[in-house]
């Protein structure tokens, strides 16, 4: 069974920084990466990494900005969230996609940036 456990949301004032944290458990991982969901708006994804770290890539509102980083030892997926805006504000996921499990997501942890 997957587990995911995230850690590190907040409220911060604009310009603040953040840093979210995701461990995954019970399967090996490919992708892993970060969607956020702001109210009365779709999923959208943030930032997503290979297992390799051969390949990420990051919405084009974050760019520059936020820089996503994983621990394989740990199976972990970290997303650092600097410069933030209040446009930022969202409920965050992490997400890690395997052979045998498919995808599988987090519980979600909200970010609030005050302007």
């Amino acid at each position: 069974q997957v587990r995911m456990v995230e850690s590190g949301g907040g409220s911060v004032q604009a310009g603040g920084s953040l840093r979210l944290s995701c461990a995954a458990s019970g399967s090996i991982f490919a992708a892993m990466g970060w969607y956020r969901q702001a109210p009365g708006k779709q999923r959208e994804l943030v930032a997503g990494i290979t297992h390799s770290f051969s390949g990420t890539n990051y919405a084009d509102s974050v760019k520059g900005r936020f820089t996503i980083s994983r621990d394989n030892a740990k199976n972990m997926v970290h997303l650092q969230m600097n410069s933030l805006k209040p446009e930022d504000t969202a409920v965050y996921y992490c997400y890690a996609d395997s052979s045998n499990r498919g995808r599988s997501w987090g519980q979600g942890t909200q970010v609030t940036v005050s302007s």
